[in-house]
């Protein structure tokens, strides 16, 4: 059994299919509220759009929105899987670091997920979280790949951006997938209403799918 977050109960037994979530709150994803001048606030309409098909293609309980988090408050605690995107700076304090480090270590989840131009700050910020563990490729056999939905080919391309690759690079901590950054894709654009950005039907269904198995990996089921 993992428990997604020190406090938090745990929802899966390791060798279960996804199920019905016993009595409890609502599971839900934490939108971070980080420091130095993103928009930690792009894509308003992602995350209830992913919880939405996390509800409808599984049998999980979850909120029908996302919470705001701050690294310097208690509700940080209470979510199994923070979300974090923007397009700009990231800078985290001291504090926060330890925060954020502490809060991984005893089994959260970070998604980061670069709304193009964040990359240069975010990787600067996750040297400095753990200066001993550098991002490395998730390799295609991981679970994320395949825990609800099959990625043989890893993550799926949705945006353009510079025209690389879409990559998702992670952080490992004692074996588990920790952090996971989505680079060179933006999924949350691909989650966003079909109006937003006029994705094709295909970009979109194979961003919620790939969102789909992280919101699983992250509360613990196939880790």
């Amino acid at each position: 059994m993992r428990v997604a977050v020190a406090g938090f109960t745990a929802l899966f037994l390791s060798a279960a299919p996804i199920a019905a979530q016993e009595a409890g709150p609502d599971l839900t994803v934490g939108r971070l509220h980080y420091e130095g001048g993103g928009d930690w606030y792009a894509n308003p309409s992602s995350l209830p759009n992913l919880l939405k098909a996390v509800r409808e293609r599984t049998t999980l309980r979850v909120a029908a929105a996302e919470k705001v988090v701050r690294l310097d408050q208690d509700d940080l605690w209470n979510v199994p899987y923070i979300y974090m995107t923007g397009h700009g700076n990231v800078r985290f304090g001291d504090q926060d670091l330890e925060t954020l480090r502490r809060y991984l270590r005893q089994g959260g989840f970070l998604h980061i997920d670069d709304n193009y131009g964040m990359d240069e700050s975010i990787r600067r910020e996750l040297g400095r979280l753990f200066p001993d563990r550098p991002l490395v490729e998730v390799p295609l056999d991981h679970p994320v790949y395949r825990v609800v939905y099959q990625f043989p080919r890893g993550i799926p391309k949705v945006h353009e951006h510079d025209g690389k690759p879409a990559q998702g690079f992670g952080i490992f901590l004692d074996g588990r997938l920790a952090v996971f950054y989505s680079y060179e894709t933006d999924l949350g654009d691909g989650w966003e209403d079909p109006e937003v950005h006029r994705d094709t039907p295909e970009q979109r269904e194979a961003a919620l799918r790939m969102g789909v198995n992280l919101f699983a990996y992250a509360v613990g089921f196939g880790g």
